[in-house]
């Protein structure tokens, strides 16, 4: 086995005060929660050592695609460095057994039991490199009678409770229309994994960080499921009066009131000061028993101007509200420019990107574009102090592949 190295990947001197600055991580997860994990370590400063199997990272297959590359792939592998390895094979699992040795930390998103008979599970490594954090990710836990279950974005969002909380006033489930589940998972994952590396560097010690899909779509609505346990089911749809979203000649705004002194600012922006004076709207509970009222009457203020001619006369009376924007609009939104809130991913075969980065910008690296499936193959072998004459015979046999560099000009 070769010598564990340090991160012999260049960094850059501004990466350097970055809190990950020389951590390395050896991603072997796919889709959207190992990864999404991996790539918030990245953006804080860690190496990221990307492994694939020869088909590929199954999120490289979904939703929008270009050649190779979907808009998944870039969102939480972008910086990353790729290494394609067949551990179907006893020599691929020997060389990601080996990676794995030289890594920080480790992050997998397996059924459970299959990082295992990979050889890389965390029992084994631990005992080989007691100060490796490892992590695993699943769908419902190592264990339990929903521990092989399979889970997707949508199957959680059904199973724990989402769409339940996203459903319609007529009471229908309906799914968010994001990967909510997979990315809150990668962000709990990527702050457990945090929280490891802070312990590891008072004590020495590594450790073994377990989330599961279920449990963390279960910690996202930890208010949600007490208002449930306090109060019984609650009537879908909002807690006050007004409260909705409302066409206006040229599209739509959201807007609400929340209390009283809200109320009376809501009523001062639409001239309607006779509202205070009204028994039916004295208070929320009385706002809320005449919602369906109060809500028309507002409706047929809002639709006679245009968004922008609300947004100001809604903003001089600190009302709660915002238009409805597209993702066009979000893109050029004025504070988005003002914050930097989207940087640039020079993709190959793409070009120009927006990226919406953690938004801790301070703490933050700037945006790189997603790798090929082994696009620094033989790169991270030698790094990792394979010989040559290894190197090229796992090239030849298939153990490892090396991309191509014809891979980009099939996105264009």
């Amino acid at each position: 086995m070769p010598n564990a190295l340090a991160s012999t990947h260049p960094t850059d001197d501004g990466l350097l005060d970055l809190p990950f600055a020389g951590l390395r991580v050896l991603d072997i997860s796919q889709g959207i929660a190992g990864p999404y994990c991996a790539h918030i370590l990245w953006q804080q400063g860690a190496e990221i050592i990307k492994v694939e199997p020869p088909s590929g990272d199954w999120g490289r297959k979904v939703g929008v695609v270009r050649g190779d590359t979907s808009a998944l792939s870039i969102a939480y592998n972008g910086g990353k460095r790729s290494i394609c390895v067949d551990a179907t094979v006893e020599a691929g699992k020997d060389v990601l057994r080996q990676l794995a040795l030289q890594a920080d930390v480790v992050v997998q998103n397996f059924r459970p039991q299959v990082a295992d008979r990979l050889g890389v599970g965390h029992a084994a490594l631990a005992a080989l490199r007691p100060e490796l954090v490892y992590v695993s990710i699943s769908g419902y836990g190592p264990d339990g009678p929903y521990a092989d279950y399979p889970a997707s974005d949508s199957v959680m969002q059904a199973d724990s409770g989402l769409m339940f909380a996203n459903r319609s006033v007529d009471g229908t489930p309906r799914r968010i229309g994001m990967l909510l589940a997979d990315a809150a998972t990668g962000l709990y994952a990527a702050q457990a994994c945090a929280a490891a590396l802070c312990r590891r560097y008072r004590t020495g010690r590594g450790g073994h960080v377990e989330l599961n899909l279920f449990d963390a779509c279960c910690a996202l609505q930890a208010n949600n499921l007490l208002e449930h346990a306090i109060a019984g089911q609650a009537v879908a749809g909002p807690v006050s009066a007004p409260n909705g979203v409302f066409a206006t000649r040229d599209g739509s705004v959201t807007l609400l009131a929340l209390n009283d002194a809200q109320f009376a600012k809501l009523c001062h922006a639409l001239d309607r000061d006779d509202w205070l004076a009204d028994p039916r709207f004295v208070n929320n509970a009385s706002r809320m028993e005449h919602a369906a009222l109060l809500n028309r009457q507002v409706g047929d203020i809002i639709v006679t101007r245009t968004t922008s001619a609300w947004q100001e006369q809604l903003s001089r009376h600190d009302v709660l509200h915002a238009p409805v924007r597209g993702y066009a609009d979000v893109l050029q939104h004025p504070q988005a420019a003002h914050r930097q809130t989207f940087q640039s991913i020079e993709q190959p075969g793409l070009g120009a990107l927006p990226f919406a980065g953690i938004p801790a910008r301070a703490m933050r690296r700037p945006a790189g574009p997603a790798p090929e499936n082994g696009e620094h193959t033989v790169q991270l072998l030698q790094e990792a102090g394979f010989g040559s004459h290894a190197i090229d015979e796992w090239l030849r046999l298939g153990v490892v592949r090396q991309a191509t560099a014809t891979s980009a000009k099939a996105m264009a």
